[in-house]
């Protein structure tokens, strides 16, 4: 099977997704994997998961987590003891970085921000992999600057990269269904062109398996690849399926992706995104063991060993791994496991 990558290229790749046995696609994704990554090695990290608030004014029908403004038995935004608490937690196990991301809260403006993750940095010597492109827009918009500034002063104040949340499916037909208040799709991605302007290097995501068909399934890798072409920075592509349980989306939907779906998705997004040199596997929520089918269907990274998860878990699914487990069922396909940190450096071999 051979894709052309001309003019073309989307009908080509919608027709794969459509089409292809899900075996062949397989073993294209897992050939092009060995391309871009001929050592027979296989990433993960050790970070934390730090949702700074859960507060947020979007009312995203696909979220469980969030509470609404003025929520004053379960809304919350952590103090700095705590965030220092569990980043000093994070430390103690040999993790090299947090995961910050938060609601759109209504009443924090750049500033708390600058002085968050100064304070961070003054203390820890920890990588800041924080704030997706909606709340980027959201405290752009709170705090009355151009993104760009934004960018910068939360750059200066200690922020390293930023994570794809947020993301969803970027399509405006299906943005407007499941989060109207949210951030566009141009907006998303105007977001991640700026960062990686100013040298910052970021993530994609596409959270699937709801409203979207596939041919936006397919429209999402295209704006992402188109981006990377353009702007590269974009250092790794997470996919993951929509999580239903206590989501106001999740009683509209009769039918969720299997597992089939998933290793189709990231087989795909794995041959189609030829210029982002990494593939997540998304273990989270699909449990460890179709996490370890994964990386034959391109996956070169396992992707975090997640000492806490809260929005995910939010929504009913709640698979947990440690290091040991991950080493374990990356050793079981033949491969060497690699702890990384954040921009896919090195930290330890795990012979």
């Amino acid at each position: 099977m051979v894709v052309n990558r001309d003019s073309g290229e989307f009908k080509d790749f919608l027709e794969l997704y459509q089409k292809a046995d899900l075996l062949e696609l397989g073993r294209l994704a897992d050939a092009e994997r060995w391309r871009l990554h001929p050592d027979p090695v296989v990433t993960y990290i050790v970070d934390r998961n730090i949702n700074y608030t859960n507060v947020c004014v979007t009312d995203c029908d696909f979220c469980a987590f969030y509470r609404r403004p003025g929520d004053r038995r379960e809304g919350y935004v952590l103090p700095k003891p705590i965030i220092f608490k569990k980043i000093e937690e994070t430390l103690a196990i040999g993790g090299t970085g947090v995961l910050m991301q938060g609601g759109h809260h209504p009443d924090l403006k750049i500033e708390w921000y600058e002085d968050l993750f100064r304070s961070i940095k003054e203390r820890y010597r920890i990588h800041l992999h924080a704030l997706s492109p909606p709340e980027i827009m959201h405290i752009a918009r709170r705090s009355r600057l151009p993104v760009p500034m934004v960018l910068s002063r939360l750059r200066d104040a200690g922020l390293d990269s930023l994570p794809g949340g947020g993301g969803e499916v970027l399509v405006d037909r299906v943005r407007k269904i499941i989060a109207p208040k949210k951030t566009k799709t141009d907006e998303w991605l105007g977001v991640m062109r700026h960062a990686h302007r100013l040298g910052m290097s970021t993530t994609a995501t596409m959270m699937y398996g709801h409203v979207e068909t596939v041919a936006e399934r397919v429209e999402h890798m295209r704006r992402i690849r188109e981006v990377q072409d353009q702007q590269p920075g974009f250092r790794a592509f997470i996919s993951w399926t929509f999580q239903p349980d206590h989501t106001r989306l999740g009683e509209q939907i009769t039918e969720t992706p299997t597992s089939f779906d998933y290793l189709l998705t990231q087989a795909v997004s794995r041959i189609y995104l030829d210029n982002v040199d990494h593939i997540q596997s998304s273990w989270v929520t699909q449990g460890l063991k179709i996490g370890q089918v994964a990386l034959h269907f391109g996956a070169d990274d396992l992707g975090s060993v997640m000492l806490e998860e809260n929005v995910v878990s939010a929504a009913g699914t709640t698979f947990r791994a440690g290091i040991d487990d991950f080493c374990r069922v990356i050793r079981a396909v033949g491969k060497r496991p690699v702890q990384r940190d954040t921009l896919y450096r090195r930290v330890r071999d795990d012979f």
